[in-house]
């Protein structure tokens, strides 16, 4: 085992001693491809999905007693396009935008905005539409040919009553006119206020839903379904029987037919599409943004299992909610034109949660291959051998070998030359920033929202227009010349000045900032903190104890199906001084804890190295819960080591790859294809490979 100079927070600490190469990554768009694997190990590519499709399985995630959705959604007349700035063009779509922001504001003047003239009807319908679809709390007024735009005073006085996010998704829910569907409000406990918003909800909406308070786990709370279309007919002689069975059983249970109806007419109110999403050179969270705008629902209204590389080519599966799978395929052409590819999209009854998939496939080119020390590409035949040996140890599987003096002699020879330090890679700490991810998870996990957020809007390098955006912030303080300023493509920033341009720049400003983000997104900077300090603790623990299981050391109770992180105390055991002297356990079983509230830690040294280490950045009695956030950090188990598994490779010369070589880059190419489980990073293990930084 041998140590290269330290990283940004991922020391290089290698489990091999092969010579290794260099070479380029990423320098073409399908260079880096990663391909998530559902929960079964399944790849969620366009091609699997539609392979799936063809052999009448239904998709991953529906039920049986999966319904269709309404027709209503196929026969609804849709515009050609709902994205704004196609619809009203840029600099109106922004005009738009800054609109809303400062429509509260009390200095606003006017309490309308002019869209322009549209002599077509049926531009002007469009208009109405993707408006509505977007700001659902606007109402679009047409003064013929001009359309203006202002505040729906029936959004305005129902947010009075509850909070303006249900008054947002309960606008939604009337402008999608989904038949059979409902929605429910929060819980609440008051009759008087829930009469109040009877009353409302009747006096505006009365032709269009119909309400009723609904109890369930001592909980109260309004339920708003549409009206039935059509008049009565005559039921059916099954009806009837059907009908007398279910008054039959109201003497047992207590509970009337209307009751029931109400309540199964709820429990299908969370509309529900899932699809498999194709995207390059875009964030996540950016991704969901675009799709959130171009739907006309919140960015929080989706799930995902995993956040993929920016710069990559990615299939993963997400879950929207609020959305028919009829209105995702006619939205698709507009996503794809944002670079968003859709495929496989069906209904689904569960959304998705974080990490439940059981890893990533991921297709890499390194090309311009050359020895360490050589600034020449090197030549294929002297680079073969090089690349074979550095492969050959990594591929290796790990091997707990059997117990005894010659199980762990050769549990110590083996352990040499397999697999990796599953360190956490750069995406987690934000490597092209000027501030550190971390650095901002550590000012929050110190409740310092004022500090954590200016850390957030530290400029980058360079003069770029989000960069003099975050400078006139960080110089001024004014949150809304800010949001003029910051490009569109700034979603998270966008977000947050939106938030301290009407709560203001305080502390409690800066809190509301942070939970405009979705749970997802705040998470993350605290985790970053964490993953940070599971860098350092994996070096600690290789140097301190070496490459053998010791006592003292965390080992899974019951090893995951995958290896992948767990979480609880009980998943969790201490090997014993007996166990490391009869080699029960190798290094490939060792766990460390991510820190956090329900974790435990090792009984050997590294429990004294974790508390000098948090009590460095002062957090020995931190309770690892920002309760402003409402963010928990239990912490979880993380395999020390990982591996590559069903590895493959191909060792090409620069002629045989794709286009024209440029003179730079004539060396060699190699192909490599592997899995690895979830939260493992594809750039530390080829780090192994290639003993060098990426």
């Amino acid at each position: 085992m041998k140590q290269n100079r330290v990283s940004l927070h991922i020391p290089s600490c290698f489990l091999s001693q092969h010579q290794g190469f260099r070479g380029t990554i990423k320098e073409r768009v399908r260079d880096f491809v990663v391909t998530e694997m559902d929960s079964h190990g399944a790849p969620v590519t366009a091609d699997a999905a539609a392979s799936r499709c063809d052999s009448g399985a239904p998709g991953r995630g529906e039920e049986a007693g999966d319904a269709p959705q309404s027709a209503d959604w196929r026969s609804d007349p849709a515009p050609s396009s709902l994205d704004l700035s196609l619809v009203l063009g840029q600099s109106v779509s922004e005009q738009l935008e800054q609109f809303v922001v400062n429509l509260r504001d009390e200095e606003l003047d006017q309490k309308e905005l002019s869209l322009g003239s549209f002599s077509d009807k049926y531009q002007r319908a469009n208009v109405h539409r993707a408006v509505r679809h977007r700001f659902p709390f606007l109402m679009t007024v047409t003064a013929q040919p001009e359309i203006r735009v202002r505040e729906d005073p029936d959004y305005k006085a129902l947010s009075q009553l509850v909070s303006e996010a249900e008054a947002e998704d309960f606008f939604r829910f009337i402008d999608a006119k989904v038949q059979d569907s409902s929605y429910s409000f929060h819980p609440d406990a008051s009759k008087e206020h829930r009469t109040a918003v009877h009353h409302f909800l009747h006096r505006r909406f009365g032709k269009l839903v119909e309400t009723k308070s609904l109890g369930e786990q001592d909980q109260t709370f309004i339920c708003a379904r549409l009206r039935q279309r059509g008049g009565a007919r005559k039921r059916s002689l099954d009806e009837r029987r059907d009908q007398d069975e279910r008054r039959d059983q109201e003497v047992y249970t207590g509970e009337c037919e209307s009751q029931r109806r109400w309540r199964s007419s709820a429990a299908p109110a969370l509309l529900l599409a899932a699809f498999t999403l194709e995207k390059q050179n875009l964030e996540t969270l950016e991704a969901v943004s675009h799709m959130a705008a171009a739907l006309g629902v919140l960015p929080s209204d989706f799930t995902y299992a995993g956040i993929k590389d920016k710069r990559a080519v990615t299939f993963q599966s997400m879950v929207v909610k609020k959305v028919s799978p009829q209105r995702l395929e006619e939205k698709r052409g507009e996503l794809e034109r944002r670079g968003l590819v859709l495929s496989h999209v069906r209904a689904v009854s569960q959304p998705l949660r974080l990490g439940r998939l059981r890893g990533n496939r991921f297709h890499l080119v390194v090309r311009n291959l050359r020895p360490h020390g050589g600034r020449a590409a090197g030549r294929l035949a002297s680079l073969a051998p090089l690349v074979e040996e550095a492969v050959e140890n990594v591929k290796v599987p790990l091997s707990f070998g059997p117990a005894g003096a010659v199980g762990r002699l050769i549990s110590s020879v083996l352990l040499q030359t397999q697999g990796f330090v599953n360190y956490y890679g750069p995406q987690r700490f934000g490597s092209a920033r000027s501030v550190q991810s971390d650095r901002v998870g550590l000012a929050l996990l110190h409740d310092d929202m004022v500090g954590a957020l200016r850390l957030f809007f530290t400029p980058e390098e360079g003069a770029d227009p989000a960069g003099e955006a975050k400078r006139h912030f960080l110089l001024t303080g004014d949150a809304k010349e800010t949001l003029a300023l910051m490009p569109l493509s700034k979603v998270r920033e966008r977000l947050m000045l939106r938030a301290l341009n009407r709560y203001g720049s305080g502390p409690e400003g800066c809190t509301q900032a942070w939970l405009s983000l979705p749970h997802s997104s705040r998470l993350f900077y605290p985790h970053a903190y964490c993953s940070r300090v599971w860098n350092e603790a994996a070096s600690q623990r290789l140097f301190c104890l070496g490459p053998r299981a010791r006592e003292g050391d965390l080992v899974w109770t019951r090893r995951g199906a995958s290896g992948a992180e767990g979480s609880g105390p009980a998943e969790v055991h201490v090997v014993t001084r007996q166990e490391e002297e009869d080699g029960v356990y190798t290094l490939g079983h060792v766990l460390l804890p991510m820190a956090g509230n329900t974790v435990k830690y090792p009984t050997n040294i590294m429990a004294a190295w974790y508390r000098e280490r948090l009590a460095r950045d002062g957090l020995e009695k931190c309770p690892f819960r920002i309760a402003g956030l409402k963010l928990n950090l239990p912490g979880c188990y993380r395999p020390l080591l990982a591996n590559m598994s069903n590895l493959s490779y191909s060792l090409q010369s620069a002629a045989e790859g794709e286009g024209q070589p440029s003179a730079e880059a004539s060396g060699p190419t190699l192909v490599l294809n592997f899995d690895l489980d979830s939260s493992c990073y594809a750039t530390v293990g080829l780090r192994e490979i290639m003993k060098c930084d990426l």
